[in-house]
């Protein structure tokens, strides 16, 4: 008789110390809230209620897989040989897809199991358990390899009692989560927006790539901008992992989801827990065990190329949830509007520059050269009641006159060009100038005759800019001159580009492969090139027809 009073004596304490042990484990594990650590002591708690040998616990992604999955009981070793972890599949998959408690004898004895990775222990008795946080499948228990037998109805009721007591922590955990991922997005948000406001918007692709690489320590970040090609996109700034190999590389639609997104403007996450190394985004962290997640969203300013961020983490790294895809699209909508009203300031000051060179340009035109003509014409008539000696001098400071007209002319020209906002010939030709005489002793001088802008059209303002680029680098690198003159002459069906220097001649015979190729383009067009040098200078003439079929 004693010996059955015994026996529930000692299930009546076990029963009771195990339900210590749940108790104990569930205030273990709603004591933290970081979310990682949470779930592993879940599951550290769930092997130790059931005297399991391993545990897991799979948090799912939206598309079904597991995006997160946590282990114990393994070594670093074993973990090693076993390379990726699991993703859903077999036995594990039939809990995602029925999300009801499984409780096995054998693993290899289901027909749903699809066996094991080489160098993966061995495992027999299974149970597994799912996770809700109200009507919503969090992820999944595993237990295996109970000591002393297979897993029994208690065990069964234990887990799932653990499991629905700790979904309270986990939907704190989860929240504690969103809030820290909303907190960071803000401050990256504000950040960029403060720089905004005092810079302007060609810095922006650089800006916020290293304000998210640095606030969330992404495994890498990558900004990118529509490509030359339709469905293409290129990378125009990353750091982080190998940012070196990435920056300028062109991505098809087949790569990466990031075209996807410039195209419909939606965000995209992708959990990256894969096996197929061939179907993972090109902007994917990989590493022997798979792919990370990587989330893609969209910034369309008005007026303003659209960009795309790429933030990538490392393989088996937190997946992209619903609220952290939230909180990026409420921080790119404060950054869009920053880049937006940065546009709208830059397009005023502009506006107000050009005001200010179409003003100087009326001034100089209306009252600089009147003044300065009525003073030549005042200096002219008095070249007859002068001696002869007297007489030249006025004569030279009327040319002096003449020549500072002719010069705040080209001036007033490019004043206007920049106030237009119109890339002129002549406004091409003195920003060549003023490129080149940075390598000469003095500036270029420049003259234009006739209506320039008006007969050269785009194609031949682009042969001018070329055989004036190469005749004047010639002349840097061979004249050893000091004054360098260009002149653009159009009128009477011709167009005209001279090029004089005085420097010691340009020694023909070295250079006849750039002089051939600018006389090739001259007779194209039915024009010829004229070149005289000597020791005193250079004078090189390059005429062509504005009206023959070769000009047009």
């Amino acid at each position: 008789m004693d010996e059955p009073y015994g026996q529930i004596d000692r299930s009546s304490t076990d029963s009771e110390a195990r339900l210590r042990a749940l108790i104990r484990g569930t205030d273990a594990v709603v004591s933290h809230l970081e979310l990682p650590e949470v779930l592993r002591r879940l599951t550290e708690v769930a092997v130790e209620l059931v005297d399991a040998r391993y545990g897991a616990l799979g948090v799912l992604a939206p598309d079904g897989w597991l995006e997160e999955f946590v282990h114990v009981g393994m070594d670093p070793g074993t973990v090693e040989r076993i390379g990726r972890l699991p993703e859903g599949r077999g036995v594990l998959g039939a809990l995602i897809t029925n999300p009801e408690p499984i409780r096995l004898q054998h693993i290899a004895d289901d027909p749903r199991s699809v066996g094991f990775p080489d160098g993966h222990p061995p495992m027999s008795s299974f149970l597994g358990v799912p996770i809700r946080i109200r009507e919503e499948v969090f992820g999944n228990l595993y237990l295996t390899q109970k000591r002393g037998g297979d897993f029994t109805d208690e065990d069964e009721r234990l887990v799932r009692t653990l499991a629905a007591t700790a979904a309270i922590a986990v939907e704190n955990a989860r929240l504690y989560s969103a809030a820290r991922d909303r907190e960071r997005w803000a401050a990256i948000g504000a950040h960029v927006s403060a720089v905004l406001t005092e810079t302007g918007t060609d810095g922006v692709p650089a800006l916020l790539a290293d304000a998210v690489f640095e606030e969330l320590g992404a495994a890498r970040v990558a900004v990118l901008e529509p490509g030359e090609e339709p469905l293409t996109a290129r990378i125009i700034a990353a750091r982080g992992t190998d940012a070196a190999q990435y920056n300028g590389r062109l991505l098809t639609t087949e790569e990466t989801s990031a075209v996807l997104v410039l195209e419909s403007g939606e965000p995209v996450a992708r959990s990256g827990a894969t096996t197929a190394l061939s179907d993972a985004d090109a902007l994917a962290v990989r590493d022997s065990t798979g792919t990370g997640p990587v989330l893609f969203v969209r910034f369309a300013p008005a007026g303003i190329e659209p960009l795309v961020l790429a933030v990538g983490r490392q393989p088996r790294g937190r997946a992209f949830g619903r609220s952290e895809i939230e909180a990026v699209t409420d921080a790119a909508g404060r950054i869009v509007l920053s880049m937006e009203l940065a546009q709208a300031r830059e397009q005023h000051q502009r506006m107000l520059l050009s005001q200010d060179r179409a003003r100087i340009a009326r001034d100089l035109h209306d009252r600089v050269i009147q003044q300065l003509f009525g003073a030549g014409l005042e200096l002219h008539s008095l070249e007859g009641s002068v001696p002869t000696a007297e007489a030249e001098r006025l004569r030279t400071a009327v040319d002096a006159i003449d020549d500072a007209i002719s010069q705040i002319r080209t001036i007033i020209f490019a004043l206007r060009a920049v106030a237009s906002d119109r890339q002129t010939l002549r406004h091409r030709v003195l920003d060549l100038a003023i490129e080149v005489s940075r390598h000469l002793p003095r500036n270029v001088d420049v003259e234009f005759a006739g209506p320039v802008d008006t007969l050269a059209g785009s194609e031949m303002a682009g042969e001018v800019m070329a055989v004036a680029r190469e005749l004047l680098s010639n002349v840097v690198r061979h004249a050893c001159a000091e004054h360098v003159r260009v002149e653009v002459r159009a009128g009477g069906h011709l167009l005209e580009l001279v090029v004089e220097d005085d420097g010691g001649g340009m020694g023909l015979a070295g250079h006849r492969s750039g002089l051939a190729n600018i006389s090739e383009r001259a007779q194209r067009r039915g024009g010829d090139l004229e070149l005289r040098s000597g020791p005193d200078g250079t004078t090189a003439a390059w005429r062509v027809p504005l009206t023959s079929d070769g000009a047009r």
